[in-house]
């Protein structure tokens, strides 16, 4: 799948691994960094939602996803879909946010 980044700190965090908005745990980064690795290796949408660990998920009231970067940490998503289906698309990085519970 595509994969698009807008925000310009979440940019910079993805490009250089630093960003001032987004000061992140070590451990956080590197999977960080994987999710997004995740995202582009997915042919399908399915890839990512097989993967019971990722907690892929469509927030309610809204048209973004989430899926688990750490337990505390959420990756949050908009996928522009290419197909009727909603099987292959364009993935959007919006945010990550602390996401305490689960």
């Amino acid at each position: 799948m595509k994969l698009i980044i807008l925000d310009k700190s979440l940019l910079e965090l993805y490009e250089s691994g630093k960003s001032r908005k987004y000061r992140l745990p070590e451990n956080v980064l590197r999977k960080f960094f994987m999710r997004l690795q995740q995202i582009e290796a997915a042919k399908t949408i399915y890839d990512l939602w097989k993967t019971p660990s990722l907690r892929f998920e469509h927030l309610e009231g809204t048209h973004s996803y989430s899926m688990r970067i750490t337990e505390k940490w959420r990756l949050e998503i908009r996928i522009e879909w290419d197909d009727e289906e909603k099987t292959t698309g364009t993935v959007t990085v919006t945010n990550i946010s602390n996401h305490y519970g689960d």
